[in-house]
């Protein structure tokens, strides 16, 4: 699995570094290579206080939330995380999935959701720049799309402004495409969004 694997790079990583690793922090660890995330938190947010500048304690802890569904404090744990290490392209993925789900959050009103989403979009663009993976483009490229429907369900929307987020993401997808012309699902996704521009630029 990918992002464990990610994270016990981080920890081998430490190890090499000559990072203390606590107790609470080999707990955490531990209970998330177990899925037991809850657990994972209580006990990393104990390594937390114990070294508040372990990144690697900091990632886990943003990582253990977000598998909570405490999006809010998995913001923060990543802030924290790019605050030590601002070239740290998960860090900036994982938030923007963060932000991504509180944009789904129906209590929300919509200028919250659209912050969160444009917070998401901007968080895939510095993790692009660091490091241009396929799963970044797509996650911004359906961020873009949430955006515009956000911005599409009002009457009298702007049309410029939905219409720039629509290509932005046919644009995304069209790069994914571009590496990997075998994607069914980008392309289906590619002709709907497209559709979608279409029906934002002729509204009346």
């Amino acid at each position: 699995m990918r992002r464990i694997s990610v994270i016990l790079s981080f920890i081998i990583a430490s190890s090499i570094e000559g990072y203390a690793q606590n107790a609470y922090m080999k707990l955490g660890f531990q209970a998330l290579m177990d899925k037991d995330f809850k657990t994972a938190v209580r006990q990393l947010e104990k390594a937390c206080v114990v070294d508040s500048s372990n990144a690697n304690a900091l990632w886990m802890l943003g990582y253990s939330y977000y598998h909570s569904e405490n999006y809010k404090k998995s913001i923060s744990a990543y802030t924290r995380v790019l605050s030590i290490n601002g070239t740290d392209h998960s860090a900036y993925s994982f938030r923007s999935k963060a932000k991504s789900n509180m944009a789904k959050d129906t209590q929300l009103p919509d200028n919250e959701k659209e912050k969160y989403l444009l917070g998401a979009i901007a968080d895939l663009t510095k993790a692009i720049l660091i490091k241009p993976e396929n799963t970044y483009y797509q996650n911004r490229a359906l961020d873009y799309k949430d955006y515009a429907a956000l911005k599409m369900a009002h009457p009298g929307y702007d049309k410029q402004r939905v219409a720039t987020a629509l290509k932005a993401a046919i644009g995304d997808f069209e790069k994914i495409l571009a590496n990997n012309p075998s994607r069914n699902d980008i392309a289906s996704l590619l002709d709907v969004t497209k559709e979608k521009l279409a029906t934002a630029v002729g509204h009346h």
